[in-house]
Parts: structure tokens; C-alpha cells; sequence
């Protein structure tokens, strides 16, 4: 029994705990389990601040913006920037899409840095959703903009034709591994960073309160760095995905 209870504990210290999903409001489905978790309590967390965020700082809009108008209206600037320099105009009947994804990953990634939360973005699951919707949706935008001559966007301009035997396989398989490769940025970046947060927060409780000071002064620069990390995730999904809009929109 305390062989049980002492493995209990030592798991729940464990750097991987603060990744387990748990059922909050058990639901099935004809033998589908669509539970409510820990994860999509988070996810709502992050719908609700955002929507809180922008009804809040524009009901009352200035012509003199305060902080909350000021940040919004920056978040605005921001992501449009991106959107119309990444697509073009064209893209930009795309930006509220765009705007949306970058916000709830933003959100997502900095309500996780606070003591006892979930970070739904760290994992795979979850990024790897977005990623395959994003992926599926930019192939539909290109075949119902350019039919069949979407595929040009594999054909690289100008290339003879022993060299486009070559290159037009590598280009399908870089364009099909996008999903692939936009899910695990954003998932292991913030895997990584949370995993040694923990580990540096276990050497604080170990080493006590004099000799503690060390790691904690560590925690203090990787929590830091980690804010910045969740900024710049947030912006590389979004502008990666700006990109592919763009391959759709325009192809070369």
C-alpha cells in the first residue's frame, strides 16, 4: 500500500503529469467517447478571454485608446499586416480565419505558463487538428480557384524538363508533409519548454530555500523566455499558414 501511494506521488511530480488528460464531464456517444476534458476547458478559456478582450476594449472605442483598445487594435494591425503581405488583397477575404487561429494558439500558449493550467497546444493531437484542417482547406481553395492547373504549383517555373522529373515529386512531397511539419513546431516547442520548467521547479523544492535560489533564478529566465515563445509560435503558425494561403491564391 505505500509502495503504491509513494509511486502515486512520484508520478504525479513527474515533468509528463501536467500533460495527462482527464475527464471532467464523462460523455458517450453510441460508443464514441466525447467527454469534456481538461484540455477542451482550456480551449473554452481561451474562446472566452479573447472574446472578453475584444468586446471589453471596443464597446467604448476612443479616439484616444486606452490599453485594452490600444493591445486590440495592435492585434488587429498585426495580424492584417501579415495577412495582406504573406497573400495579397486577395487573401485577405481569408484574415478572419487567420486572426482567429492566431489568437486562440496565442491564447492557448500563454493561459498555459500559469501554475496548475493545461497547455493544449503541447499536444499533438491538438495542433495536429488545426494543421490537417489548414492543409485540407488551402488544397480545397486551390483546386476550387485554379482546377486542375493547381498542380502547376508543383512544377517549378523555368525548369527543364529532365530536372522537373526530379523536382516535381520532392515539391508534392514537401507540400504533403506541411501538416506534418506545422503540427510538430508549434506542439514540440511547447512540450519542450513546460518539461523543463518543471524539472528547474523540482531542483527548488530539492535544494530548499538557500541553495534553491539558483534554480529559481532559472525558472524566472525560462518563463521569460518561454512568454516568447508562445508569442512567436502563435505568429510562425499563422504566417506559415498566410504562406500556403498564398501558394493556393497566387500558385508560383
Amino acid at each position: 500500500m505505500a509502495e503504491h501511494v509513494e509511486g502515486a506521488a512520484e508520478a504525479a511530480h513527474s515533468p509528463m503529469a501536467q500533460f495527462e488528460i482527464h475527464k471532467l464531464i464523462p460523455i458517450d456517444v453510441g460508443g464514441i467517447d466525447i467527454s469534456y476534458t481538461n484540455s477542451a476547458l482550456f480551449m473554452t478559456f481561451a474562446v472566452i478571454l479573447t472574446a472578453i478582450l475584444f468586446w471589453t476594449a471596443t464597446r467604448h472605442r476612443t479616439m484616444v485608446p486606452g490599453r485594452l483598445q490600444a493591445t486590440a487594435e495592435l492585434l488587429y494591425e498585426f495580424v492584417a499586416g501579415m495577412v495582406k503581405d504573406n497573400t495579397g488583397q486577395e487573401g485577405m477575404r481569408y484574415f478572419p480565419f487567420v486572426f482567429t487561429l492566431f489568437l486562440f494558439i496565442l491564447f492557448g500558449n500563454v493561459i498555459g505558463l500559469f501554475p496548475y493550467a493545461f497547455t493544449f497546444t503541447s499536444h499533438i493531437v491538438v495542433t495536429a487538428a488545426m494543421a490537417v484542417f489548414i492543409f485540407v482547406a488551402v488544397t480545397f481553395i486551390g483546386f476550387w480557384r485554379h482546377g486542375l492547373h493547381f498542380f502547376s504549383l508543383f512544377v517549378p517555373p523555368g525548369a527543364p524538363l529532365g530536372i522537373a522529373i526530379i523536382l516535381v515529386p520532392l515539391e508534392m512531397f514537401s507540400y504533403l508533409i506541411r501538416p506534418l511539419s506545422l503540427s510538430l513546431r508549434l506542439f514540440a516547442n511547447m512540450l519542450a519548454g513546460h518539461v523543463l520548467l518543471k524539472v528547474l521547479a523540482g531542483f527548488i523544492i530539492t535544494l530548499g530555500l538557500v541553495f534553491g535560489v539558483i534554480p529559481f533564478l532559472a525558472v524566472f529566465a525560462v518563463t521569460l523566455l518561454e512568454i516568447m515563445v508562445a508569442l512567436i509560435q502563435a505568429y510562425v503558425f499563422a504566417l506559415l499558414t498566410c504562406i500556403y494561403l498564398n501558394d493556393a491564391i497566387h500558385l508560383h
